[in-house]
């Protein structure tokens, strides 16, 4: 009878040590698949960060009486890219994810006031290398959108199976914190800035 209770122990401890290490895997895994996927965030975003101080330098050769938009293009775009920094360094952390949104709608209505600027001048609206400029910047605006898409979508994953059961018990035990979605803070910028040349 010893050894028979002996093997049942030997079992249950198998099968929990089993469930552990299962739902330890599997919540690094999915952890790390948010993180990258916030990596091609990162990527995009910087692409965009790039392209706006040539948009700014081309438009100011044809409105040159509108400094103070060029200036708060600017002052958004590293605002943003500071913010980007820090959501980078801690992807899902709820405040960095917060203070990129805040960062990316500031500058989505700073490159918007730019666009509508720009309407009013023909000369600009006409100029090539403003309007590949604008071809890159919305279709850097698209490959961000599906790169949001793609780490919302871990982070969702990610989440859950850290608040399903016997993964919530591993999550606490070994301190797997929540993951904050990266959603855009203002309706208004829900879609890619838009300019018809």
């Amino acid at each position: 009878m010893g050894w028979g209770l002996l093997i049942a122990l030997v079992v249950i401890i198998g099968v929990v040590a089993s469930i552990v290490i299962s739902s330890y895997n599997r919540l690094v895994t999915l952890r790390n698949r948010y993180q990258n996927a916030y990596a091609q965030i990162d990527v995009q975003l910087r692409r965009r960060y790039d392209l706006i101080p040539n948009l700014v330098e081309t438009a100011k050769g044809y409105m040159k009486h509108e400094r103070e938009t060029f200036e708060a293009v600017i002052a958004a775009r590293n605002a943003a890219m500071t913010a980007n920094s820090q959501a980078a360094s801690q992807p899902g952390d709820p405040s960095a994810m917060q203070g990129l949104a805040q960062a990316e709608a500031m500058l989505g209505g700073t490159l918007g006031r730019l666009f509508a600027l720009a309407e009013a001048y023909p000369d600009l609206k006409a100029d090539r290398t403003m309007t590949q400029l604008m071809e890159e910047l919305t279709s850097t605006e698209n490959r961000i959108a599906f790169a949001r898409q793609a780490f919302n979508d871990g982070v969702t994953l990610y989440n859950t199976q850290r608040e399903v059961f016997p993964s919530n018990i591993i999550a606490g035990m070994f301190n797997f914190q929540g993951a904050e979605l990266l959603q855009e803070a203002d309706p208004e910028v829900r879609s890619a800035p838009r300019v018809s040349f």
